[in-house]
């Protein structure tokens, strides 16, 4: 088993590019370096600067960062938006498939970079995240449309011979069991393999080992976070969007919260996973003077039970 371990700027509340609070992208990889990363991903569509990809290779080179995926993460149940998220995942596949990347491991299903596709923006599921009881669920005609528009995101990155991941994400339309085997069934393995995240799983209320198992032909990519429990029933206690819940510190780093990261290790062994773990923690970009600190935690807390 080979696994490399990558960065997401979510870690430094890097989610909502539109939030004025947003530490600079080039601190964001000098700080992953300085970590000890050696890949990370390119973040929301617009926070790194696409068209001036000279200036974006240079930070990378001087940092030692190797772009491991790409991200849309958008409305993805809005038929009329369709043109948009198109015109993103063309952009950011060709700025991708222009960089360096890591060379295919002996058993890794697809090679990096990854362009990740999740749905996101609708209050009615943002207060519901981790909610399943509850929570709306789409017509099916809505269904159909979000089905359509992720198998068209899916198409563009085959275009450009980029692998195209879904990620269940909390407080979006696909978060919940019923939504993950429903997308499964709707989008063929062959067009579309998932990125599972530990943290939005156990948020969800499922069991992330047994999903890493349910998944594994399709398991093409992995996110780990991790999820401090007192904070997560007070969250879930209230009626509170997915990023406050963050903003109040429910994702922490790995190792010092709930999820059971020996328990995931030796399922990554039993199922004989290659390729690369991203690390995420969400939080609210004017705490990222802690970032540097947390990262690193996460890295050698990991590093320290195997990984």
């Amino acid at each position: 088993m080979s696994i490399n371990i990558s960065i997401a700027p979510c870690c430094w509340g890097i989610d909502d590019v539109t939030n004025p609070n947003l530490p600079p992208w080039k601190s964001v990889l000098n700080e992953a370096h300085e970590a000890g990363y050696k890949g990370i991903e390119l973040g929301p569509y617009g926070y790194l600067p696409l068209a001036d990809f000279d200036e974006v290779t240079s930070e990378l080179e001087r940092n030692e960062l190797i772009i491991v995926a790409g991200t849309i993460f958008s409305d993805m149940k809005n038929g009329d938006a369709l043109e948009q998220r198109l015109k993103e995942a063309r952009e950011i596949c060709e700025f991708i498939t222009k960089l360096p990347s890591f060379p295919k491991e002996d058993g890794q299903h697809f090679a990096t970079p990854y362009l990740t596709v999740m749905d996101w923006g609708h209050d009615e599921r943002d207060y519901a995240a981790g909610h399943p009881d509850t929570a709306p669920r789409l017509s099916q005609e809505d269904w159909d449309i979000m089905v359509n528009n992720f198998t068209q995101v899916a198409k563009v990155a085959k275009e450009y011979g980029i692998r195209a991941v879904i990620h269940p994400h909390a407080g979006g339309y696909i978060e919940f069991e019923d939504e993950i085997d429903g997308i499964a069934e709707a989008i063929p393995a062959d067009l579309a393999g998932f990125v599972l995240d530990t943290g939005h799983l156990y948020y969800a209320g499922l069991d992330p080992v047994a999903w890493l198992r349910k998944y594994a032909d399709r398991l093409d990519y992995i996110h780990f976070k991790d999820i401090d429990i007192e904070k997560y029933h007070d969250v879930l206690s209230r009626k509170i969007r997915f990023f406050d819940g963050c903003a109040e510190g429910v994702m922490c780093p790995i190792g010092q919260g709930v999820v059971d990261y020996e328990g995931v290790l030796n399922l990554l062994k039993e199922i004989d996973y290659h390729g690369f773990i991203t690390i995420e923690q969400e939080k609210d970009p004017r705490n990222a003077d802690k970032s540097l600190e947390e990262v690193k935690a996460s890295l050698d807390y990991l590093k320290s039970v195997g990984y």
